[in-house]
């Protein structure tokens, strides 16, 4: 629900919530504009190649028509999936569609990006393979990632963030959280 809440895809009941400074609610679309969405099943074109998805996902996200080409090739060389521009997405494994579903995400080089369950579904060795893809986006991009399995958290993340249902209680970097003593809580 906080994902789609911060994503601009459901109204929360209650509360506030921002995204790069914009209020998710008052200025949905200048969060839109800066926010890249991994929902836990990629939004995919099984038809098209993975090329031509990326264009079509990065002219909808507004990406200048002279730097589409950039783009694609920029994003899928830091997804791995060079290789596979000219495939048909449909005859994809698991893993390459996460992968394709990442590099829509990050298609438009949003300042953030949210990850709902990036790895659920993919086999160990895909699952190695989306871990570093995500670690390697860090510096470049603030990561929200959301999972519920732990050893996700402790090979991924450097802070972590717990909410119940929808507010925070407890936040902080990894290393304070499993020390347990100096997290922050509320």
């Amino acid at each position: 629900t906080t994902m789609r809440i911060l994503t601009c895809y459901m109204p929360a009941s209650h509360g506030t919530a921002r995204i790069a400074g914009f209020d998710v609610f008052e200025q949905s679309m200048e969060v839109r504009r800066r926010v890249g969405y991994l929902p836990e099943s990629p939004p995919l074109y099984d038809e098209m190649t993975v090329r031509s998805y990326l264009d079509f996902v990065a002219r909808i996200k507004g990406v200048s028509g002279r730097h589409v080409v950039n783009r694609i090739d920029a994003v899928a060389s830091k997804c791995g999936l060079t290789e596979v521009l000219p495939r048909v997405i449909g005859h994809l494994s698991r893993g390459y569609k996460q992968r394709v579903g990442l590099a829509q995400a990050l298609i438009n080089d949003p300042p953030v990006l949210i990850l709902d369950e990036p790895t659920i579904g993919l086999d160990p060795a895909q699952i190695v393979e989306i871990r570093e893809v995500i670690k390697g986006l860090a510096g470049e991009h603030t990561v929200i990632f959301s999972t519920h399995i732990l050893p996700e958290v402790t090979a991924t993340c450097s802070s972590v963030v717990i909410i119940n249902y929808g507010e925070i209680v407890r936040y902080g970097p990894l290393s304070e959280l499993a020390a347990g003593d100096t997290a922050r809580q509320r």
